[in-house]
C-alpha cells in the first residue's frame, strides 16, 4: 500500500533569546494508507512540533513532508490551505472549540471552512454524533459542556468532512478514563471502518496500543524502543 504521508529527514529549530533550541532533529519515517500511527514520546520531546509541520500549521527548517504525494513544504499558503481542508482532519488537546457558537455549529463549521469540498451526508452527520454520545448536546455552547463531550465535538468536527488523514496531537490529554474511551474508540473505529489514515501524538503508552505502529520519540528524533525504555511496554 502507498504512503501517504512521507517525512523525509525534518528538522526544526527555534531561536529562544541568544540559544537555539533543536525542536525536530532530521526524522524520516512513512504513514501508509489506512494505518493508525501512534508517535509516543515525553513531554518536551518536540512530537507536537512535528504535529505541526505534519499537518502545514509550521514550516520545518529543511526536509520535506509530502501528503498524497504533495510536497507540503514547497507549496504556497493557499496551496497548503487546500490541502489542510480537503485531506486533513484536526483533533487538538485544547478542543479549539468557538465558544460563541453551539456544539453543533462548531461541527458545521468544518464544512462552511471547507465549501465545495465538503460532503454534507445528514445520515453521516447524525451516525458519528450519536456515536460519539453528543446528539442531545448539540445545541449546548462550549462552557454548557464537560471537557469530554467538548473532546467529542471537536474529534465529530474532525470527522465531518471524511478526511483521509486524522492529525491528533494528544487528543485524551484532558479526559478522565472514560471519555478517553470514547474519543479512542472513535478514532480506532474511523480507521477501521472508514480507512482514515490516523497519527496520533501522545505521550500515554495506553492511549498509543490503539494504534497498530508506533513509533517512539525523543529529543526530537524517533528513537527505537530499546533505546528508550520508557515506552518499550507500550501495548499494542
Amino acid at each position: 500500500m502507498a504512503a501517504i504521508i512521507q517525512v523525509e529527514n525534518v528538522s526544526k529549530t527555534y531561536r529562544v533569546g541568544k540559544v537555539d533550541v533543536p525542536a525536530v532533529r532530521g526524522v524520516s519515517f512513512e504513514v501508509e494508507q489506512g494505518d493508525f500511527l501512534s508517535l509516543v514520546g515525553p513531554s518536551g520531546s518536540g512530537k507536537s512540533t512535528l504535529f505541526y509541520i505534519l499537518g502545514g500549521l509550521a514550516q520545518a527548517d529543511s526536509g520535506r513532508v509530502l501528503i498524497g504525494g504533495t510536497d507540503f513544504s514547497a507549496a504556497t499558503d493557499s496551496e497548503r490551505t487546500h490541502l489542510r481542508r480537503k485531506k486533513i482532519g484536526f483533533v487538538f488537546q485544547k478542543f479549539n472549540l468557538l465558544p460563541t457558537l453551539s456544539a453543533r455549529d462548531n461541527i458545521c463549521i468544518a464544512q462552511d471552512i471547507a465549501g465545495a469540498d465538503a460532503d454534507n451526508d445528514p445520515d453521516y452527520f447524525r451516525h458519528i454524533t450519536e456515536l460519539l454520545g453528543i446528539a442531545k448536546r448539540l445545541d449546548h455552547r462550549p462552557s454548557e459542556l464537560s471537557g469530554g463531550e467538548q473532546q467529542r465535538v471537536a474529534l465529530a468536527r474532525a470527522l465531518i468532512n471524511k478526511p483521509a488523514i486524522v492529525l491528533a496531537d494528544e487528543p485524551t490529554g484532558n479526559l478522565d478514563t472514560q471519555n478517553s474511551t470514547v474519543v479512542l474508540d472513535m478514532l480506532r473505529r474511523s480507521n477501521k471502518e472508514l480507512g482514515q489514515t490516523v497519527l496520533m501524538i501522545t505521550h500515554n503508552p495506553e492511549a498509543a496500543g490503539y494504534g497498530n505502529r508506533i513509533l517512539h520519540f525523543r529529543d526530537g528524533q524517533v528513537v527505537t524502543p530499546n533505546l528508550d525504555p520508557q515506552w518499550a511496554g507500550a501495548a499494542h
